[in-house]
């Protein structure tokens, strides 16, 4: 599914680590998920940084031609070095307004292997999609089985009587990001009428 398939899918917020983690697979699936973005037209929302994984995120779309926009806060600018080169850069004042503009930017939410940043970031959205406040895709790319423990974590909370099947089923899972994003329009384009996303609190 190329660009005459993208449907609402205009633009899609990447969770990943500012670290590049030990096994060089995952740099190279971070490459591939930016070239696959930059090719279909989309435009990628992140966390604006110039470290680890989110670096060759944004340099891999911006080297594939595509447009990328990161969403950072004023009390990182002495922890995380900002991308220079980004289409566009907005620095805002807390991480609540961080999370809730890359929300609003973005027509849905895949995270890529990361730390516990990562997987707060996802389960915010992933909650707010489920409490109703956006009808955007949400999905786990499961490089080298990174997210198998998270997906047992899950199926173990359904088990226990904590998170209903239906909700289980809203978090997206594929292991190639090709197949994410192909998954991730399906799912978008299934989505008709979405309303205009307003972030809880």
């Amino acid at each position: 599914m190329k660009e005459g398939v993208r449907g609402k899918m205009n633009s899609i917020c990447i969770f990943l680590g500012a670290n590049p983690g030990t096994n060089k697979i995952y740099a190279k699936a971070t490459k591939e998920m930016g070239m696959e973005i930059a090719t279909r037209g989309i435009t990628c929302v992140y966390g604006g940084s110039n470290t680890g994984l989110m670096k060759l995120l944004a340099d891999s779309v911006l080297e594939s031609g595509g447009k990328v926009i990161g969403v950072t806060v004023n009390a990182l600018k002495d922890k995380e070095i900002y991308h220079p080169d980004l289409t566009e850069l907005h620095v805002v004042s807390t991480m609540h307004e961080r999370k809730a503009l890359m929300a609003e930017l973005s027509d849905g939410f895949v995270a890529l292997p990361g730390g516990i940043g990562t997987f707060e970031e996802f389960f915010e959205v992933f909650t707010w999609g489920k409490l109703g406040f956006h009808s955007k895709p949400c999905g786990l790319l499961n490089i080298n089985n990174y997210y198998a423990p998270l997906e047992a974590l899950l199926d173990n909370a359904q088990e226990e009587g904590f998170l209903d099947s239906s909700d289980r089923n809203l978090a997206i899972r594929a292991n190639t990001p090709a197949d994410m994003l192909d998954l991730m329009i399906k799912k978008g384009n299934m989505k008709k009428g979405q309303k205009k996303f307003t972030p809880p609190g």
